[in-house]
């Protein structure tokens, strides 16, 4: 008998179980059994999607109904082509590279089942290259058992000769109802598992459920046991569903106790308490503002003020559109900090960024942030910068600033987070664009509170993060929202730009760049690379540029690089203007002495990489044109757009791409044209880059991260998960008293996972 903590090297010996090991890490019986089937199939019936992601090992069944022989072209011998019917969609392209040895089985007419690699050859065209096959019988009610014998290929045939009455997956198993297909790999085959699973349960003892029975029978869940079992082997499709709607919730109430856990543990830190005070350095810049805050603005600042007078840490997520005032509302909270007598850290990702940061604070501080220097206020207080590049003397004045307390909000990046960076009192930490950090970086920069205290944490994006992201990647924070936008922005009108079909749109693109030039603004053009040592006629991901000829010649495609468009630029249609390059490889000075050139308006059209994606403030800034926008994601493309239209003219962001008319990268192209709702786009990134992306590597394989959880389709599953998690944290931290769902908070979520779902 077999316990879910059973090694499979034990269970299954180890000539079987180091594949799993190697292509999946799986080591005990519930990391199989947790590695659920993608889908499932009958005989006649497709067992994948319809449009399977390149590189993916799939599984069809079908009936061939058409093949042709063809001479290879370098090589002796000759293709089949083979076209095979689903019966769902359009006939699958077939290539068996030993034509004259495989047609005689594989002819016109038979009913087969064929697995191989996907490969695109086309935008519209994918095709299996030299599957393994199993020549099926003729009508689908006759009994596979009939078989005289086995007809087929490669790791199919070798299955199917070899598993019959071993115990292992037998023949008569294709008559089931529901066939489960798993994630695969080239050397460990959906039927390599299949057979491991069916051996696993075969020996599986009953499994003490963490969950409680009335919580199951409110929720009309199924025991752990069944659900297991049934995910794998199902009778019917309402077997499947119930299944996975046990799995669901285990993978939802996993992730939330993970973050209740945390929720607890700085829940039960101490904090020096900041109250507000009507006669500091925060009301006096507030009665120094040139404009009136947002009704959101206003409502934020209150619940961060109300967080920083409490004992206990802030623990809190601001999130905003671009240009919504996030950093007024931050300075705001930083001022109260300060009056208390504390320090403040504001960590960026970027040298750029911090930079900008820097420059910005004092510039709306002014001489309440000149502490030191002659003209300051009498509670002023001294704003310094920190990053890795600065000369020795620089770094070391800033550092002194810092651990002296001369210095009451520090700016800088990863260099904030060093052993030799210290702090006097530091009072609160700001991480700004909080997803390009991670929970580890974020407490490396906490310890460096005087000890027995922790600061207070405000965490910021002006990426919108959708209900049920911030629910399962930031539960233990609470989270404010800006979604106002403050009084002056102007509108910003997107358009796309299809180069093919409409060369003479670009030569307008540059046109309406010197127009606005003309009219006393500035511009962005941003390249999705940089250059120099990514050419040698490749593309951005190594491939050799040029157009895809087929399924054994697929090649990418070209790409413009920033330094390349800068030359271009500047000796053709822009000849006439003062054109500048900005990209992560220039050294920090002359980073910052381009971006405040730009910033002063010495330089009318930057042309740049993302280096400028978050946090530069240039108001004067009307145009950006960005080329092969197709290469860049939903988010980063509005992220980018908010560059512009930060002043009182309204904006024009171009999308210029070789994107096909009708493919899935036009359609993501017009719908970041189509709206500016960053909470809207936000839902249709996800949706097209699928959880498996946003949670970062899968294993090798597998589509997705979460099994079976949908970030954006189960909030109320998220949200009963949440409040069980908190009320179970609340009563036993640390699960000492339940270890069932400590196991299972272990089991059922990669923890490494979990991290980089909060760094995304």
């Amino acid at each position: 008998m077999a316990t879910l903590s059973d090694r499979l090297d034990h269970l299954l010996g180890v000539k079987a179980a180091e594949p799993l090991a190697d292509a999946f890490d799986m080591h005990t019986v519930e990391d199989l059994l947790r590695h659920y089937p993608l889908r499932y199939a009958t005989q006649g019936q497709p067992l994948t999607q319809e449009q399977p992601e390149e590189g993916a090992h799939i599984t069809v069944i079908g009936r061939v109904t058409k093949t042709e022989l063809r001479p290879m072209k370098n090589r002796r011998g000759r293709l089949l082509k083979v076209a095979l019917d689903t019966g769902s969609v359009a006939p699958i392209d077939i290539t068996f590279f030993n034509g004259d040895k495989v047609s005689y089985l594989v002819r016109e007419g038979v009913r087969a089942m064929m697995s191989g690699t996907v490969h695109w050859w086309r935008p519209d065209r994918w095709n299996l290259s030299h599957p393994d096959y199993l020549i099926l019988p003729e009508k689908e009610e006759d009994s596979i058992e009939n078989l005289t014998s086995v007809r087929g290929g490669g790791a199919l045939r070798g299955l199917a000769q070899s598993a019959k009455g071993k115990g292992g997956l037998d023949v008569s198993f294709f008559e089931r109802g529901y066939i489960p297909v798993y994630p695969a790999t080239a050397k460990v085959q959906s039927w390599d598992l299949l057979a491991c699973v069916r051996q696993v349960l075969d020996q599986l003892e009953p499994i003490d459920d963490p969950l409680p029975g009335d919580l199951r029978e409110d929720r009309g869940l199924l025991k752990i046991s069944d659900a297991l079992r049934l995910i794998h082997l199902p009778e019917r499709n309402s077997d499947i569903e119930q299944a996975r709607e046990r799995l669901r919730f285990d993978e939802a109430l996993a992730l939330q106790l993970v973050l209740a856990e945390r929720r607890h543990d700085a829940e039960a830190r101490a904090a020096r308490p900041c109250p507000s005070r009507s006669d500091g350095i925060a009301a006096a810049f507030d009665t120094r503002l040139p404009f009136e805050l947002t009704e959101g603005q206003q409502t934020v600042i209150a619940e961060i003020s109300d967080d920083l007078a409490r004992p206990h840490p802030m623990h809190r997520l601001l999130q905003g559109e671009v240009g919504s005032g996030k950093t007024i509302v931050a300075l705001h909270a930083m001022l109260q900090v300060v009056d208390a007598g504390q320090q403040c850290a504001l960590l960026a990702p970027t040298e750029v960024l911090a930079a900008q940061h820097y420059r910005s604070l004092r510039t709306m501080l002014g001489d309440l942030g000149a502490a030191g220097e002659l003209g300051a206020a009498d509670n002023a207080t001294k704003v310094v910068l920190v990053t890795g590049s600065m000369s020795a003397s620089a770094k070391k004045a800033a550092l002194l600033d810092a651990v002296t307390g001369a210095a009451g909000i520090v700016i800088g990046t990863h260099a904030l987070i060093q052993d030799a960076v210290e702090f006097f009192d530091l009072g609160m930490v700001i991480v700004d664009e909080q997803h390009r950090f991670g929970v580890e970086q974020r407490d490396a920069l906490r310890a460096k509170a005087k000890s027995g205290a922790s600061p207070h944490l405000l965490v910021m994006t002006a990426t919108p993060i959708p209900r049920t992201i911030a629910m399962t990647t930031l539960g233990d924070l609470e989270t404010s929202t800006l979604t106002q936008l403050p009084r002056g922005r102007s509108p910003i009108v997107s358009k796309v730009v299809p180069r093919k079909r409409h060369p003479n749109w670009v030569d307008r693109a540059w046109e309406r760049i010197v127009e606005e030039v003309g009219a006393g603004r500035q511009a962005y053009v941003v390249c999705s690379r940089i250059g120099d040592d990514e050419e040698n006629g490749k593309g951005r991901n190594g491939k050799k540029s040029g157009k895809s000829k087929g399924p054994e010649e697929k090649e990418g495609p070209t790409t413009a690089a920033a330094l390349e468009v800068f030359d271009m630029l500047r000796t053709g249609p822009l000849a006439s203007l003062r054109v500048g390059l900005l990209h992560g490889r220039l050294p920090t000075d002359e980073k910052d002495q381009v971006m405040r050139a730009f910033n002063d308006g010495d330089i009318d059209v930057l042309v740049c990489t993302t280096v400028v994606e978050v946090g530069v403030d240039v108001p004067n800034a009307t145009v950006m044109v960005i080329v092969d926008a197709d290469r860049f994601g939903v988010s980063q493309l509005h992220q980018l757009r908010g560059r512009i239209g930060r002043g009182k003219h309204p904006g024009l962001c171009l999308l210029i791409t070789d994107a096909g008319p009708t493919g899935t990268a036009m359609a993501r192209l017009d719908a970041v044209a189509a709206t500016t709702d960053g909470f809207e786009l936000a839902v249709l990134d996800l949706r097209q880059r699928r959880e498996g992306d946003v949670l970062g590597a899968a294993q090798s394989g597998t589509a997705r991260s979460l099994r079976l959880l949908s970030l954006l389709d189960d909030l109320e599953v998220i949200t009963a998960a949440q409040e069980l998690a908190r009320q179970v944290v609340e009563s036993d931290p640390g699960l000492h008293h339940h270890p069932g769902l400590a196991t299972m908070m272990h089991a059922a979520v990669d923890a490494e996972r979990l991290e980089y779902l909060a760094k995304s």
